[in-house]
């Protein structure tokens, strides 16, 4: 078992590693990197991530097929978006185009008033980013919609570890001129961004003996973030690079 000091040391490297333009060939997050617009990069940014579980193949093709649904132009198209009845049939694994349709008509509204990134303001009772994350999901799901599309938004206060959103959160966010996270957004610290909990970084974190508990839910992750933030509290979810390539890549 690696004590704290070469457990930093091993992850530093790693990180390093994998946190370069040559981690975007292969990532969902090569969608958002085909636009240079602010809010072209926050729409396919957000709607990718929302989608990102599975082979990571089909979520790109499916992210290309949305911006060819959206004209190439995403912002636009979401400010101009009326009715679902332009809307080529979509499916990715359980979210489909009624979950799609409602997704554009709240992204919409929030456009037309404000930013997206606004929505993801301070909790005032629920500290750092699970609050923030709280606000946001209940302002995005006051839009009308089915119930069966509230599934897509994790909820925090349910357990859940909201993967998809911290991963979001850390694109948009981090802000290390290494060329794969964008930091655009200014008002949310890096200090407070939690790891995307998934299979690949819940199995590192246990085999590496940072993580105990074997449910990947928010009681796993903030286990998980404690020690994270042991090992650089200005920059915790750097590590998601070592944690995700260890586990993608090397199968550690």
């Amino acid at each position: 078992m690696l004590n704290l000091k070469e457990l930093k040391e091993f992850l530093d490297l790693k990180a390093e590693q994998y946190n370069t333009p040559a981690f975007i060939q292969d990532d969902p997050i090569q969608i958002p990197h085909r636009f240079s617009k602010k809010e072209d990069i926050e729409i396919m940014g957000f709607i990718i991530s929302t989608i990102a579980w599975g082979n990571r193949k089909s979520i790109i093709n499916n992210g290309e097929k949305l911006i060819n649904m959206m004209g190439n132009d995403p912002h636009e198209f979401i400010l101009n978006y009326e009715t679902p009845g332009n809307l080529h049939p979509f499916v990715h694994r359980t979210f489909n185009s009624i979950d799609l349709d409602f997704f554009f008509r709240s992204l919409r509204e929030i456009y037309r008033d404000g930013t997206l990134e606004a929505l993801f303001s301070p909790h005032p009772e629920i500290e750092g980013v699970k609050g923030r994350i709280v606000n946001f999901r209940e302002k995005f799901l006051a839009v009308e919609h089915e119930k069966r599309s509230e599934k897509h938004i994790s909820n925090p206060l349910k357990g859940a570890s909201a993967k998809r959103l911290n991963m979001y959160l850390r694109w948009m966010v981090r802000n290390d001129n290494c060329g794969v996270d964008f930091g655009l957004w200014k008002n949310i610290p890096a200090a407070e961004l939690h790891l995307p909990l998934d299979v690949h970084t819940g199995n590192i974190a246990r085999k590496l003996g940072i993580l105990q508990r074997t449910q990947n839910d928010w009681a796993a992750l903030a286990e998980v973030q404690a020690v994270l933030c042991q090992l650089d509290a200005e920059d915790p979810v750097r590590y998601d690079f070592a944690l995700f390539g260890l586990g993608a890549y090397e199968q550690f």
